[in-house]
C-alpha cells in the first residue's frame, strides 16, 4: 500500500513562501520522507516539514542545506495534521484530580478534542480553564457552554419553561462563558433537562451565543421516532440556526432505530436546503453501528425522569405511573432493536458485557424487569447497536460531514473511531479517499469551529502533527475489550512537542486550552 501511495503522489502542494535554511537557525524537528498531506482534499506529495517552537515554518522540498536538532525519518509513513475531533466526553469523564492525558485520544492521532457536547459543558468556561490548564492536557481541548448545565444550575431539573427572571440568568450566563472562551453553546435535547427545554427557550439563548461569534451544537431532540422525530428534530435544529443567527452542527448524526432506517437521504437534503438558504450547518458521525447511552437514557420516557432519579424510582412505584412507565420502556426497546441489540458496559461488574437478553434470561425475568432492576440499582452504561451501514454511508459520504468519536468509557469509540474509519471506510470498503478521510478528520473540523491555525499542514500553522503507518493503522478495542489503545501513530506532535515518540507515549503534558478567538 506504500508504495501504491506514493505513487499517487504527483499533485502540486500548495506552499507557502519560507527563507532558505541556510538563512535561519536550524528547525527544532525536521521531517522526512514521509507522503505529506496538506488536510485539504489533495493528495499527498514527498515533502518536508520544519518545525520551530510551537509553529511549522517550512513545507517544502528537501534541501541538502537544511539543519535540524532532529530528524524525524517518515519514509513510508503519512503525515498529516493533527486530528481533531469534534465531540468528546473527556470534560465529563476528567475525574476529581490529576492531568488529562487523553491517551485514548493521542493513540488515534488526536491532537484537539473538542469536549462539553450534549448539552453537559461546563457554565463557567473561567473556572474550567483554570483547572484544565493546572492539571495539564496531553491534547488541546476546546469547549462548548452546555445548555443543561446552566438549565440545572438555574431551574433544576424542572420539567417547565422558564420564568423571564430565569431565562435573563442563562442568557447572563451564557454570555460570561462566551466572553470567556467558549466555541458556543451545546444542547443535548434528548436528555433531561434540556428535552424539558421548548424551541423558543433555545433559540434566545442560541441568539446569545450568535451574537458573541459562537455556534449552536446539538444532540437533536430525537435521533429516533421517540417524541417529534428525527425529521422534525432536525428541522427544529436548522430553525434553531437560522432564528437565532449562527451556524447549526448536528451532533453525531444518524438515523437510530429500526423505524427510521432509510431516513438519511431525507436528512441530506433537508441540511442541503438550508445551506442553499444561507444557513450553515455541518454535521460530525462516528464510524460505529451502535451507539452509547445508558439504559435510563435508551428506554425510560423523558416526563418520568423530571424532578431527578429519586423521582423517577417514586414513578417506578407509584400506582397511577408504574404501568405507564414500564409500556413506555417496552416500546423504546423496540425501537432500539429488543434485548439483544442493547450490550451492558457499564454499572455493576455482574452484568457487564452481557446483553439485556442474556441478562434478563440468566435472571429469570423479562427483558423490561431486567432493565428495571438495572435502573433501581444504579443504571448501566450500553453499547445499542440500532444504525444500518446504508444509512451511515449516506452521512459519510457527505462533505459537510467530519470525523468524530462522541468518546466515553464503555465503548471503543473512545480509543478506536479514526482508525476504525480509516480501515473500514477507506482501505477495505473505498467509501472516502485516503485524502478525504484525512481533510474531514482536520481541516474541515477547523474551519467549522474557527480552530484558528489548527488543521492544517502549512506556514505559520501550529505543530500539530500525526505521522502514521499506513499499513498499521488501525483499531485494536472492541466492545468486548473497548479499552484498548489503537496502533499505527508512529509520531504525533502537539504544538511543536512530542506526545508520541517512536509509537510511545512520551507522557507529556503538552495541550493547551483553546478558547474560540484562537488564543
Amino acid at each position: 500500500m506504500r508504495r501504491l501511495l506514493f505513487a499517487l503522489s504527483v499533485c502540486v502542494f500548495c506552499l507557502c513562501p519560507a527563507s532558505r535554511a541556510t538563512e535561519t537557525p536550524p528547525f527544532d524537528y525536521l521531517i522526512t520522507g514521509g507522503l505529506v498531506f496538506s488536510g485539504e482534499e489533495a493528495p499527498g506529495a514527498p515533502l518536508v516539514v520544519g518545525i520551530q517552537g510551537d509553529r511549522i515554518v517550512y513545507v517544502g522540498a528537501a534541501d541538502a542545506a537544511h539543519r535540524a536538532h532532529q530528524v524525524i525519518d517518515a519514509t513510508g509513513l503519512l503525515v498529516a495534521p493533527g486530528f481533531i475531533d469534534p465531540h468528546t466526553h473527556a470534560w465529563d469523564e476528567r475525574g476529581a484530580q490529576g492531568p488529562l492525558m487523553l491517551d485514548s485520544y493521542l493513540t488515534q492521532g488526536i491532537t484537539t478534542v473538542v469536549s462539553g457536547n450534549d448539552g453537559k459543558g461546563p457554565a463557567d468556561m473561567a473556572v474550567a480553564a483554570t483547572e484544565l490548564t493546572a492539571r495539564g492536557l496531553g491534547a488541546n481541548m476546546a469547549l462548548f457552554a452546555g445548555h443543561g448545565t446552566i438549565r440545572g444550575q438555574v431551574m433544576g431539573l424542572d420539567d417547565r419553561a422558564p420564568t423571564a427572571p430565569e431565562l435573563a440568568t442563562m442568557k447572563q450566563l451564557l454570555a460570561k462563558a462566551m466572553d470567556d472562551g467558549a466555541l458556543g453553546l451545546s444542547t443535548g435535547l434528548f436528555y433531561a433537562p434540556g428535552s424539558f427545554a421548548n424551541t423558543d427557550e433555545v433559540i434566545a439563548l442560541a441568539a446569545v451565543a450568535g451574537e458573541k461569534g459562537g455556534f449552536y451544537e446539538s444532540h437533536i431532540r430525537d435521533e429516533s421516532n421517540y417524541t417529534v422525530g428525527l425529521i422534525a428534530a432536525t428541522e427544529e435544529a436548522i430553525e434553531i440556526g437560522r432564528k437565532g443567527g449562527l451556524p447549526v452542527h448536528i451532533a453525531h448524526i444518524k438515523a437510530l432505530g429500526v423505524d427510521v432506517w432509510g431516513q438519511s437521504a431525507e436528512i441530506v437534503s433537508l441540511v442541503e436546503a438550508a445551506r442553499a438558504a444561507g444557513v450553515t450547518v455541518t454535521a460530525d458521525q462516528y464510524p460505529w453501528s451502535a451507539s452509547g447511552t445508558r439504559i435510563s437514557n435508551a428506554l425510560v420516557p423523558r416526563w418520568a425522569m423530571a424532578g431527578g432519579r429519586q423521582a423517577m424510582l417514586e414513578r417506578l412505584t407509584g400506582a397511577a405511573t408504574r404501568d405507564k412507565i414500564l409500556t413506555a420502556m417496552a416500546e423504546n426497546l423496540r425501537r432500539r432493536g429488543g434485548p439483544a441489540s442493547i450490550l451492558l458496559t457499564g454499572g455493576r461488574q455482574d452484568w457487564r458485557g452481557e446483553t439485556l437478553e442474556a441478562f434478563a434470561a440468566r435472571r429469570g425475568e423479562t427483558p423490561i424487569a431486567a432493565a428495571e432492576y438495572i435502573l433501581k440499582e444504579g443504571d448501566a452504561g450500553i453499547a445499542s447497536f440500532n444504525m444500518n451501514e446504508a444509512d451511515m454511508a449516506t452521512f459519510m459520504t457527505q462533505p459537510w460531514v467530519m470525523t468524530s468519536s462522541d468518546g466515553g468509557d464503555g465503548h471503543p469509540r473512545k480509543y478506536a473511531s479514526f482508525p476504525r474509519k480509516y480501515t473500514r471506510y477507506v482501505r477495505d470498503k473505498g467509501l472516502l479517499t485516503l485524502p478525504a478521510f484525512i481533510h474531514r478528520s482536520t481541516a474541515l473540523t477547523a474551519d467549522t469551529f474557527k480552530l484558528k491555525d489548527r488543521g492544517r499542514l502549512r506556514v505559520g500553522a501550529f505543530a500539530d502533527i500525526v505521522i502514521f503507518d499506513p499499513d498499521r493503522f488501525r483499531p485494536v478495542a472492541d466492545f468486548e475489550q473497548p479499552a484498548r489503545h489503537s496502533e499505527g501513530v508512529v509520531h504525533l506532535f502537539v504544538g511543536g512537542r512530542p506526545a508520541i515518540t517512536d509509537g510511545t507515549l512520551t507522557g507529556a503534558r503538552v495541550g493547551q486550552v483553546l478558547r474560540r478567538d484562537g488564543s
